[in-house]
């Protein structure tokens, strides 16, 4: 039977079985030290704890299992392919923060492997890996000497950059998009460029003095001490240090027992005491791990949100605001919409006047920059007194897939504009919109940031990507949403949440059916400009599939 808890300490989950060993933090990469020091660390795997066998896969404790992460992996980036439901509500605030898990514990005590054994286990997309190794502060010339013979403490609170934690952590629940230092261990240094971090329903942040600072405790929902063995982190550290870290055998040790082990039984282990849970034997107690998961599910249920249903029944019967700008209804505009919104137009036809519509509506939205007044020269050698736009660049945002169609008019009218794009797409189960990718320009906080979809019924869609945008520290009233048609209820949606976001369009019809498809509408923009097949039943399915 296992012993009682001590009061005032947090619990110890039961102890995983002695032949399930623990991995190390972090994969093993090539190694660039010399021969006598690879030797050193291969004959270290020796000295770890035999792995009885491969274990037999857990049970997910989702009810949406899947056969394979909801993720794909390229050389650059990675793609998820289950999406993010809406983390704001019909108002377009965040109505509950991120969830943040801590995860501490002693330098190669099996943090890291736990934290995606975590993030494996939960099956969930958009979940942050945030690890306190990015944090190390910048060392001054004399500290950088003495860290190139061992004789920095790395393993002291002063080591790291606290105040950037915690302003980083703190953006991340909040949803915001953030910058975060990438460290060399091999220079003791930052890298020049700086890794992006966005999108987080679930925050797992690692690292020795995860428990160390008050500030940084206030923000964790789930304090996790990992408790592995003395003498299994030491084995770990060297092999890790040697293998992919470019140390020598005698250095390590020099510091591990310089630093490391004073640094542990001063600061790192009372911390245990804040803790949450505790968890012995790291990623080999599969228990413990999936206790915490099913936990972490419960929390997760709670901040699920139902956005569309909530938009269907606001805002409505209401005089259509004043940000919203609707191009002039000209002859020659009805005669491009009677055109595009006949079911008997062919693609070829559907295609140019649209395009035609499109350029309209741009030419349009750029009299909504500012300007300021400048003077230029004449070729007759006279001044013209004139207007020159008053910002720093502009920005093209498309919502995938229709918006794109609007990509080639905004090149020709803003010489050298900048282009992002967002994937978002209706859940057919819960009918949410869900964020399943983006890519925006870097800085792009600074612009003017032209949003372009096709269509707009309900304005959940446009919702999503506006928040994306604000996430992005793009400033509310430099937001323009382009659209060759609008439902009222969309206009109503989008300029109820964000009443400083400029809303353009070629037309605006009344009514959204109960399969909020604009009546009398324009049909499914992307399959007639596309020429792909229609839904079986003639349904609009891309206005439901992409949420607009």
């Amino acid at each position: 039977m296992a012993a009682p808890p001590v009061p005032g300490e947090a619990p110890r989950l039961p102890p995983a079985p002695a032949a399930a060993g623990d991995g190390p933090d972090r994969p093993p990469e090539r190694s660039e030290t010399a021969c006598e020091d690879r030797s050193s660390a291969e004959s270290l795997d020796r000295l770890l704890p035999a792995v009885g066998g491969r274990r037999s896969p857990r049970k997910r404790t989702t009810s949406q299992c899947k056969s394979e992460p909801p993720l794909l992996r390229t050389s650059k980036r990675t793609i998820y392919t289950a999406g993010r439901p809406p983390w704001y509500n019909e108002h377009g605030t965040q109505s509950k923060e991120a969830f943040a898990i801590g995860l501490g514990g002693g330098s190669a005590s099996g943090k890291t492997t736990v934290a995606r054994m975590i993030i494996e286990a939960l099956d969930v997309p958009w979940v942050v890996l945030l690890s306190m190794d990015s944090f190390y502060k910048v060392l001054t010339t004399q500290q950088q000497e003495q860290a190139a013979h061992n004789n920095f403490n790395f393993d002291h609170p002063d080591a790291f950059d606290f105040d950037l934690i915690v302003s980083t952590l703190k953006k991340l629940k909040q949803g915001k998009s953030v910058k975060v230092p990438v460290y060399d261990f091999t220079t003791h240094s930052r890298k020049k460029d700086w890794k992006t971090l966005y999108g987080a329903n679930v925050i797992i942040f690692e690292g020795i003095m995860a428990f160390a600072d008050k500030a940084l405790l206030e923000l964790l929902d789930m304090k996790i001490f990992v408790d592995t063995d003395s003498d299994i982190r030491l084995v770990r550290r060297l092999r890790r240090d040697i293998s992919e870290r470019g140390r020598d055998i005698e250095g390590v040790i020099k510091q591990y027992n310089k630093f490391v082990k004073p640094a542990f039984d001063q600061y790192i282990q009372p911390t245990m005491r804040v803790a949450d849970i505790v968890v012995p034997w790291g990623s080999g107690n599969t228990v413990a791990i999936d206790l915490i998961v099913q936990h972490m599910h419960s929390q997760l249920e709670e901040r699920e949100l139902s956005v569309r249903a909530a938009l269907a029944s606001a805002h409505q019967c209401h005089p259509l605001p004043q940000t919203l700008s609707v191009l002039k209804s000209t002859p020659q505009v009805r005669g491009m919409h009677t055109i595009i919104r006949d079911k008997e137009t062919s693609r070829d036809e559907f295609i140019f006047y649209s395009k035609r519509l499109m350029r309209l509506l741009i030419e349009h939205a750029l009299s909504f920059l500012p300007f300021q007044d400048c003077v230029v020269q004449t070729p007759q050698g006279q001044d013209y007194a004139g207007k020159c736009y008053a910002g720093k660049q502009i920005t093209g945002v498309s919502i995938l897939r229709a918006g794109e169609t609007m990509e080639p008019a905004l090149r020709a009218v803003c010489k050298d504009v900048r282009i992002g794009t967002i994937l978002i797409q209706t859940n057919q189960l819960t009918g949410e919109p869900e964020l399943h990718y983006l890519r925006l320009p870097k800085d792009i906080s600074d612009d003017h940031v032209i949003l372009t979809d096709c269509t707009v019924s309900t304005g959940a869609a446009a919702m999503m990507a506006v928040r994306v945008l604000l996430d992005h520290d793009v400033p509310e009233d430099k937001i323009f949403l382009l659209s060759l048609l609008m439902a009222e209820m969309g206009v109503h949606s989008v300029a109820y949440a964000f009443p400083r976001v400029r809303i353009i369009t070629t037309a605006v019809d009344k009514r959204v059916n109960d399969l909020f498809r604009i009546i009398p509408g324009i049909g499914n923009f992307g399959d007639r400009y596309f020429g792909t097949d229609a839904a079986p039943d003639g349904s609009d399915e891309e206005e439901v599939a992409s949420a607009s």
